[in-house]
């Protein structure tokens, strides 16, 4: 076996989906299989091949003309020495759209992977829900991050080979270090007021992500002079004037994107984290911190039911449920110390026994072996087209 990641998010490139599937991939090969990449990137400033360690990075400058790089890695991999075995769409919206086309041709199976938001907003996009619903038709199989995703591709394709293919993390790169810990003491020492517990919230702040909702619940949760807002992330200006509005209830700090092993101190500081989502798969922030024994508060949107219902691991509620999201905020603000660490170490066991990285690309392996030499599916005859 030998596939080819059709993806957008890949190194250089910033933020949770690219770490995912650098993840993904490094976890293959270290397998023992290759892995081919084939990356329309946002950083990328022309065409290349690079030869890697167990597969070949194709990539292509996407920012101005992504219809135009992907012909561009068409070309390349039409050029290249081997067929690829499979395939696989690593989620967003170019390489769902182009995927089927390169399995076509190519004449192998496509394996669609979802990440959670491109099913849930790109489903209902006038623009782009033909494209996902092609891709999931033609697909040999699907594999979700979540159970409620699986559920939904499955009653929607009855006929799909729908997996659950959790995330994973590698628990040797999230362990703090003596020197974490002194910078997380330092700080909070530094910026939270005698008796605060801090609840930290990591990503993009932003609207669609719960941001606003997050914040009208701690206005309204009871929590005056028991909480600080640590904000790791960029920001939208209507989130950071929205962040100003509230600090006379909940004092915060705002700290700007900061590289993936720069967030340990910051963890560390941290008394619990807050995934306010409306919509999610399963969010690297809740398995990194949660691998470090911070518990959560979490609404219960995609994969973070599974990880967090099943063992009482985090303080939930319902996605877009403000009255338990300011129960919940309420809880963290007020439950004994003792409770709180109970509740970290019960997630952190949690992780390190069901949703490692090496857990995730056996998974992945056992898919791709089984629906290797599957001849490429046609589209059904109800997958919307466009006009």
């Amino acid at each position: 076996m030998r596939p080819l990641v059709l993806t957008e998010n890949y190194p250089p490139d910033r933020g949770g989906m690219a770490q995912s599937c650098d993840r993904i991939v490094r976890s293959l090969r270290a397998a023992g299989l290759d892995v081919d990449v084939a990356h329309l990137g946002r950083r990328a400033v022309r065409p290349l091949v690079e030869r890697q360690e167990r597969g070949l990075l194709l990539a292509a400058p996407a920012d101005e003309d992504p219809a135009h790089a992907t012909q561009l890695l068409w070309n390349e991999v039409a050029r290249l020495p081997h067929r690829p075995s499979h395939v696989v769409a690593f989620g967003g919206a170019a390489p769902v759209l182009a995927a089927p086309a390169f399995a076509a041709w190519l004449g192998v199976p496509l394996v669609t992977l979802l990440r959670g938001n491109d099913f849930d907003t790109g489903l209902f996009s006038l623009r782009r829900g033909w494209a996902l619903r092609d891709a999931l038709g033609r697909s040999a199989a699907v594999a979700t991050v979540s159970r409620d995703h699986q559920r939904k591709v499955a009653a929607l394709f009855p006929a799909a080979d729908v997996r659950y293919v959790p995330n994973g993390i590698d628990p040797a790169e999230w362990s703090l270090a003596p020197h974490d810990l002194d910078r997380a003491v330092r700080w909070r020492a530094e910026h939270v007021g005698e008796g605060r517990r801090v609840l930290g919230m990591f990503g993009h702040l932003k609207r669609k992500k719960g941001g606003a909702f997050l914040l009208d619940a701690l206005r309204r949760a009871g929590v005056e002079g028991k909480l600080h807002l640590l904000v790791v992330g960029e920001a939208e200006p209507e989130m950071l004037a929205h962040l100003a509005s509230i600090e006379s209830t909940v004092p915060f700090t705002h700290v700007p994107f900061v590289d993936r092993f720069e967030l340990l101190p910051w963890y560390a500081a941290c008394d619990g984290v807050v995934v306010p989502s409306l919509y999610d798969g399963l969010p690297n922030v809740l398995l990194e911190a949660g691998a470090l024994g911070v518990p959560a508060v979490a609404s219960t949107a995609g994969g973070m039911a599974d990880l967090l219902e099943s063992v009482e691991a985090g303080l939930t509620f319902p996605p877009g449920d403000l009255h338990e999201c300011r129960r919940a905020l309420a809880a963290f603000a007020t439950l004994p110390d003792g409770q709180l660490r109970t509740m970290g170490e019960r997630l952190r066991g949690t992780i390190l026994r069901g949703f490692r990285h090496d857990q995730e690309a056996a998974r992945y392996r056992a898919l791709l072996a089984e629906t290797a030499g599957r001849v490429p599916r046609p589209a059904p005859a109800d997958v919307l087209t466009e006009s």
